[in-house]
């Protein structure tokens, strides 16, 4: 009997389009001799089609498991994953907790420095406290602007001077409440992949060779310039060390499933900082996620069922916690 998976894509998110373009990738990787698959799209003003999940236990008998392709906003932040939970329904990746903490850039660092996990000095903005000026006084330039809670690289700024500052504040302000601001770090951007429950693991990482100044959106998805190098080429222990990190960082937030921790490898110091973790990360045909996998030996149709796997063991997991007295 067929495994009866349905795939929620597109969204309300600055990342609608990544989504189609993962969900495409996903379901042409399974096996449809294995899985019967339903497509469920969310537009961008959050319509879906052909109609919602509803959160109700037992409605949706059509489906065995969900697997959510939705980056960003209203996806990767632990929302649809409330709704997930209020079905009953069995889904791919984290769950509402460690979705929210990671997509929050703020939380997910504190939630690491807590750990003792090295983190980039930051501060936090909230849209209607936007003092460039101030931000100068503390964190030397460049500085990174990022909203809190988005992916992709959008809306995210390199600042070199005050001009450049202020310009950033106001548009990182466009995507999110809250705006986080990094210490430029000038050196090497990595990524390791992580795929697992309560005993995960980590991949062969990766080095990113940005074409552009840093890896934005442009350069990730629309330039086709950006160099990938897999294996990363760092030394044994080095790499040893950055897969050691990327299971802490995404033990420390509670994740599960899958997730993509990226870090940045000052020049200066040769210090390794973890930078985010992604916890619905890229399906696309570029997308890393799937390619690190690949090269450490799971393949990508392989990956797609593990996934299916460990979302069908949490849920059966589940199934033993009592919810009334």
């Amino acid at each position: 009997m067929k495994t009866k998976v349905a795939i929620i894509y597109g969204g309300r998110s600055g990342e609608h389009e990544i989504s189609l373009r993962s969900a495409d990738a996903v379901v042409a990787a399974m096996n449809p001799d294995r899985y019967q698959i339903t497509r469920y799209f969310i537009t961008k003003e959050g319509a879906w089609e052909p109609g919602p999940i509803l959160p109700v236990p037992g409605a949706h008998p059509d489906i065995d498991v969900v697997f959510p392709v939705l980056h960003g906003t209203f996806g990767e932040d632990g929302t649809i994953q409330g709704l997930l939970e209020l079905a009953d329904l069995p889904y791919v990746g984290a769950n509402v907790l460690s979705s929210a903490v990671s997509m929050d850039k703020d939380i997910m660092k504190r939630v690491c420095r807590d750990q003792g996990l090295p983190i980039v000095d930051y501060l936090v903005l909230s849209r209607d406290e936007m003092d460039a000026a101030a931000v100068a006084e503390r964190l030397p330039f460049p500085i990174f602007v990022k909203p809190a809670n988005l992916g992709s690289s959008v809306g995210i700024s390199k600042a070199h001077d005050l001009a450049e500052l202020e310009a950033a504040l106001k548009l990182a302000a466009e995507y999110d409440r809250k705006v986080i601001v990094e210490r430029g770090i000038e050196g090497r951007e990595f990524e390791c992949a992580v795929l697992g429950n309560e005993h995960p693991a980590a991949s062969v990482p990766c080095e990113v060779l940005p074409s552009k100044e840093f890896y934005d959106y442009e350069d990730k998805y629309l330039l086709n310039l950006a160099r990938i190098e897999l294996p990363a080429k760092l030394t044994a222990d080095d790499t040893a060390e950055m897969r050691r990190l990327a299971v802490a960082c995404y033990e420390a937030v509670g994740c599960e499933g899958m997730g993509r921790v990226d870090f940045l490898r000052e020049a200066a110091t040769g210090k390794l900082y973890i930078n985010e973790i992604n916890t619905i990360p890229g399906f696309t045909s570029i997308s890393m996620y799937p390619k690190m996998w690949e090269y450490t030996g799971i393949p990508y149709a392989d990956l797609i069922d593990r996934l299916i796997e460990l979302a069908l063991e949490r849920h059966a997991q589940k199934k033993a916690t009592r919810f009334t007295r």
